[in-house]
């Protein structure tokens, strides 16, 4: 923490949502680790549906005691083994939507799940990097 308020400046522990900190590479113990930044709306609920695994996972991996989330909070995601997140195909997504979403590319989906096709199923599961 000392490193971290020196490397910025801080005089204090207290932070603001959405403020930008510099954290230096030796610093960073796990460049892998998935993280996602709360918006207007988002719950630990529909977070952990989105990244298809649960509020306790959640709430654990980051140390939370409450289902009170921030505007601007970054929570760390859990991953499997290959550091992919497995998707669940909504009603009207396409390979591309789904890219964008996660800024991955339609041939990284398809490679990584086999696909022949873009053809989607709601309810189908995708892995993505």
């Amino acid at each position: 923490m000392d490193k971290i308020k020196k490397l910025n400046n801080l005089t204090t522990n207290n932070l603001s949502i959405g403020q930008t900190l510099k954290i230096s590479s030796s610093d960073n113990i796990n460049n892998n680790v998935k993280t996602y930044t709360v918006q207007k709306g988002d719950t630990l609920y529909n977070i952990a549906n989105k990244y298809n695994t649960t509020v306790n996972e959640l709430k654990e991996l980051n140390n939370l005691n409450s289902n009170t989330l921030s505007i601007g909070q970054t929570i760390k995601l859990p991953s499997n083994e290959n550091n992919n997140i497995t998707y669940t195909v909504q009603s009207g997504d396409t390979l591309y939507s789904i890219a964008q979403k996660f800024g991955t590319t339609v041939s990284a989906i398809s490679s990584l799940n086999n696909l022949t096709t873009t053809v989607l199923s709601v309810g189908q599961k995708l892995l993505l990097p």
